[in-house]
C-alpha cells in the first residue's frame, strides 16, 4: 500500500539525513559530520551503516511507537485515576499525587496524572495568572517579620459551625502557625498570638491588615493622644507595643502576599484533610500534628539562620498584657460601670479613674496603679422610692353655667329677642306721646 512507504520524521531527522548523504556520497568527512551534528565520529559511523543497510528509515530511532520501560501498567493507572475520580475527588494533580504516595503507595508523577486528567477530562481547580507586582525582598532572618490574618471560609464544608482560621506565617521562613476560632476579633488575636509565642517567642515585628481588631478606626483622639501628638491605638496594638512589637500596617491584601497564599494553600489541601471533622475542638487539635508535617514540606531555609525571636521572661504576666484594658470612672459611692453592668468597689481609696481589665480567659479585673480591687457585681440596683406627699392639694373645681343661661342662648335667638324689646319699646313711646 502507499501508506507504508510514507516515512515520518523530525526536523532534527531531516537535517541528519541530508549531512549523512554527503558522508556516503564522500562529500563530506565522517570527522566534519560529528562536528555539525555534535555527535562522535563512532555514532556517524553507526548511523552511516544503518543507512546504507536499511535506506532513509534508519535514521528514524529505534524505540519510535514502542512503550516506554517505565511506564505505568494500564491496571494502575485505571486504579489511580478512579482513585481520583472517587477519593480525591477535585484534587489537582499535585496534591493528588503526594496523597497516593502517602496513603495508597501508588507512585505517579504530578506532571503524568496532569496529562491523564486532560485525557480522561478531569477538571480540576488551576492556578490563576498572576498579576505584575514589585516583588519584596524577604526578610534575611526568622522573627524579624511574621504577617498575621485571619481567614473567613467554608473550612468544614456545612458539616460544622463557621469559623475563622488565624494564621501567621514567617516572612524569612515560611514556617506556619494557626488556630481555629468562632470570629476575627481582639480576643482571637490575643490568644493565638499568645499561643505563637510560647511556641517560637516575641518576634521582631508584625505585619498585619487595617481591619478594626488589628488598628483602631476612629476620629476621636484622647486627651492624652493629643497632648502627645499620637494615634489612637486599638487594644491588640497597645498589647504589642507593651511587648515590644512593632506593628506595620499593609495597604493591599497583595502587599502581604505570603499570608495570602498561605490561606489558598490551606482553602484547597486542609480543607480536604479535614473532611472527618465537624467541630472547631477537633479542628485544632488535628492541627497540632498537621502543622509539623506542612512545615517541613513547605518552609525553606533563611538566608540568615540566626532567629530574632526574643523568649518572654518569666517576670512578664502574658495574661495582662494580652488583655482589654479600658479605663472607666470611680463614682463617689465607689462603684464602676462597665459593659451595661455595675460594680462595687470593697477597697477604699482616693481616686476618680480605675482601670478594667477584660481578660482572654473571660475574667474581668478591677485595677488601679498595678494594684488589683476587691470588688462585687452589684445584681439589682436599688429602687428609689417616691417622695413623701406633704400636702394634700384639692382639684379646682370649675364653675359651668346652666343650660338655659343667656351665655348658652344662640346668638341669633338673643339678637331676635332684642329687636323684638326694642320695637316693643317703640310703639309703647309712641303712645305715650300721642
Amino acid at each position: 500500500m502507499a501508506g507504508k512507504d510514507i516515512i515520518t520524521m523530525s526536523q532534527k531527522e531531516l537535517k541528519r539525513l541530508s549531512i549523512i548523504h554527503k558522508v556516503i556520497d564522500k562529500e563530506l568527512t565522517q570527522i566534519g559530520a560529528s562536528g555539525m551534528l555534535n555527535l562522535c565520529d563512532r555514532q556517524i559511523r553507526r548511523i552511516v551503516n544503518r543507512i546504507t543497510q536499511e535506506g532513509d528509515k534508519g535514521i528514524i530511532h529505534k524505540s519510535r511507537g514502542r512503550p516506554s520501560n517505565r511506564k505505568i501498567p494500564s491496571k494502575t493507572k485505571d486504579k489511580i485515576l478512579n482513585l481520583c475520580k472517587t477519593r480525591y475527588k477535585d484534587f489537582n494533580p499535585t496534591f493528588a499525587s503526594e496523597k497516593l504516595i502517602e496513603i495508597d503507595e501508588l507512585i505517579v508523577n504530578p506532571e503524568t496524572l496532569r496529562l491523564w486528567f486532560i485525557e480522561k477530562g478531569i477538571t480540576y481547580k488551576k492556578r490563576k495568572g498572576k498579576t505584575h507586582r514589585a516583588w519584596r525582598e524577604r526578610k534575611h532572618h526568622p522573627g524579624e517579620m511574621i504577617q498575621l490574618d485571619g481567614s473567613h471560609h467554608d473550612w468544614f464544608e456545612s458539616r460544622g459551625p463557621k469559623c475563622v482560621l488565624m494564621g501567621y506565617i514567617d516572612d524569612a521562613t515560611n514556617t506556619t502557625f494557626a488556630k481555629f476560632y468562632e470570629y476575627e476579633g481582639t480576643f482571637p488575636a490575643m490568644d493565638s498570638f499568645k499561643y505563637y509565642i510560647k511556641k517560637y517567642g516575641i518576634p521582631m515585628s508584625v505585619y498585619l491588615d487595617k481591619h478594626s481588631t488589628y488598628k483602631a478606626i476612629t476620629h476621636h483622639k484622647s486627651i492624652e493622644e493629643e497632648l502627645n501628638n499620637s494615634e489612637a491605638l486599638s487594644h491588640f496594638e497597645k498589647s504589642l507595643k507593651e511587648l515590644g512589637v512593632d506593628v506595620i500596617h499593609a495597604n493591599s491584601p497583595q502587599a502581604k502576599g505570603r499570608i495570602e497564599r498561605l490561606f489558598q494553600t490551606f482553602q484547597d489541601r486542609l480543607v480536604k484533610e479535614m473532611r472527618s471533622i465537624k467541630t472547631i475542638k477537633e479542628a485544632n487539635s488535628f492541627l497540632v500534628h498537621y502543622l509539623p508535617v506542612f512545615n517541613r514540606r513547605f518552609a525553606i531555609s533563611p538566608i540568615e539562620t540566626t532567629d530574632f525571636h526574643r523568649t518572654l521572661p518569666e517576670h512578664i504576666d502574658l495574661d495582662r498584657i494580652l488583655a482589654i484594658k479600658t479605663p472607666r470612672a470611680l463614682r463617689n459611692d465607689f462603684t464602676v460601670a462597665h459593659n451595661k453592668k455595675l460594680y462595687q468597689v470593697l477597697d477604699t481609696m482616693n481616686t476618680e479613674k480605675v482601670t478594667v481589665e477584660e481578660r482572654i480567659d473571660g475574667k474581668l479585673l478591677i485595677n488601679h496603679k498595678d494594684k488589683y480591687l476587691n470588688y462585687k457585681e452589684i445584681i439589682q440596683r436599688p429602687v428609689k422610692k417616691p417622695p413623701e406627699k406633704l400636702y394634700t392639694f384639692k382639684p379646682k373645681t370649675i364653675w359651668r353655667p346652666p343650660m338655659d343661661h343667656p351665655y348658652k342662648r344662640p346668638l341669633y335667638k338673643s339678637m331676635h329677642l332684642n329687636t323684638i324689646n326694642y320695637k316693643q319699646k317703640q310703639e309703647e313711646l309712641v303712645l305715650t306721646n300721642k
